[in-house]
């Protein structure tokens, strides 16, 4: 049997790119986990009557699972290679769904939530980590690709799911994606390898040699005992917590409209306003994260992250203000989450550029916990919304979040971050911290990536 490292140096899928594309599909078949919940939540609650706030409580629990454990999913990464912890959380999607197609009280409900949340983050933190490993100089371009196929991976079954819903209920619907969901997982984490030693020992002489600086490789303790680190968290979180409100409210919210039913014709398609929307949201949801992460590659991530957090905050006032059209509400989620998934590409790749990339999965790991922490607001926006009536409200916290978030990219997040690059860097540095393009030689150098 081939050692991992007989088969890095001798396996055809030992290479940046197909690494790459073996985590893109596996995030993809673990997307509807998050993204698919929402075209379950009514039919759950028709069935139960529990209540969509307590139904809720269980997009909560799956998301807090997700992330809160990815520090320790990523130290395995780091420790044993990403093959076992893939193929191990693979098993547990198919599991956790296959409890939902049977779970007929709350707390069962629950535990699928917790199973499926560990599973999904040991495949989302590993694909995410590794992808940063393999591409150490394009980090905004291969975090994002990679966090596209979680955005982007359920644009193509939203159509078959709510079908599927429609037609044979939301149990079978659960049992028989979840199985083959799950399956594929565990197939690819099969092949999915961690780039040899002597890849990130080229890395770091070359960035170096371009840089003129040292590589810092940070230590989990000390990442988080940098206050910009928390500058980073906190920042995540506001950003976070709108998008997963939208994530998980969008079927409510479409109900609490009148747009549910509603057709909704564009692109020479005609469906339901919120099948439509789900759909090109995911697509949206998906282009934002390589997109805004080839831009961070090049006029630097605070910038990016300024420029799309503003068009987020922008973007949830208009659809608070005009969502009531059918037309305007599947426009504007659209809008709304192409400036929204971009973060899962520019916080791990400004968390790569930081803090180094020699324990990036881990450390990109306790960056992703900020998304646990938002995901604790998500049930209080039913209960605010039933407070006041309206979604108005809600919409109006998650805008202000967004800006904010956008002003301490540019005057919090930047100084804080050229004042950590320079500590940790060689006495000669001139050069500005944010320069994140480095020489072709380099890049030929780092293994053609």
């Amino acid at each position: 049997m081939k050692t991992e490292h007989q088969e890095q140096a001798a396996s055809w899928y030992a290479s940046p790119w197909v690494q790459l594309v073996f985590g893109v599909i596996c995030m993809a078949m673990i997307a509807n986990m998050q993204y698919g919940w929402t075209l379950f939540v009514n039919p759950i609650d028709e069935k139960y009557h529990w209540g969509r706030a307590a139904i809720q409580v269980a997009f909560t629990i799956f998301v807090v699972t997700e992330t809160w454990l990815v520090p320790i999913e990523g130290y395995l990464v780091d420790k044993y290679g990403p093959k076992p912890v893939v193929v191990g959380g693979g098993l547990l999607c198919a599991l956790a769904w296959l409890i939902n197609s049977m779970a007929s009280s709350l707390p069962l409900l629950y535990v699928a939530a917790a199973i499926g949340g560990v599973g999904a983050g040991a495949v989302y933190g590993t694909c995410v980590g590794n992808a940063l490993k393999w591409f150490p100089t394009r980090r905004g371009l291969a975090a994002g690709i990679t966090a596209a196929g979680f955005g982007a991976g359920s644009a193509a079954t939203v159509v078959p799911i709510a079908n599927m819903i429609k037609h044979s209920g939301y149990e079978a619907t659960f049992l028989w994606f979840g199985l083959g969901q799950g399956i594929v997982v565990f197939a690819l984490g099969l092949f999915l390898l961690a780039p040899p030693a002597s890849m990130l020992a080229n890395v770091s002489n070359a960035v170096k040699s371009a840089l003129k600086r040292a590589v810092h490789n940070a230590t989990p303790r000390e990442v988080i005992s940098a206050p910009v680190f928390w500058v980073m968290y906190l920042m995540f979180v506001m950003m976070a917590a709108g998008g997963l409100m939208a994530t998980a409210q969008l079927g409510p919210i479409a109900k609490d409209f009148g747009l549910h039913d509603s057709p909704v014709s564009l692109l020479g398609l005609t469906l339901p306003a919120l099948t439509f929307a789900l759909t090109i949201d995911r697509v949206l949801n998906g282009l934002t994260r390589p997109f805004f992460g080839w831009i961070s590659d090049r006029i630097g991530r605070e910038n990016t992250m300024f420029l799309a957090f503003a068009v987020e905050a922008i973007g949830i006032v208009a659809l608070s203000k005009f969502g009531h059209s059918p037309t305007a509400f599947v426009v504007l989620t659209g809008i709304v989450f192409f400036a929204w998934g971009e973060i899962y590409s520019l916080f791990p790749a400004t968390c790569g550029d930081t803090f180094g990339p020699k324990f990036a999965a881990t450390n990109a790991g306790l960056l992703y916990t900020a998304k646990g922490t938002a995901a604790l607001l998500v049930p209080f926006t039913s209960i605010v919304t039933a407070a006041t009536g309206s979604w108005h409200a809600v919409f109006m916290l998650a805008s202000g979040m967004a800006a904010v978030a956008a002003l301490l990219a540019l005057f919090v997040l930047k100084p804080m971050r050229r004042a950590y690059v320079l500590q940790h860097a060689e006495p000669s540095l001139e050069m500005p911290y944010e320069s994140t393009r480095i020489s072709e030689s380099a890049r030929i150098s780092a293994g053609g990536s």
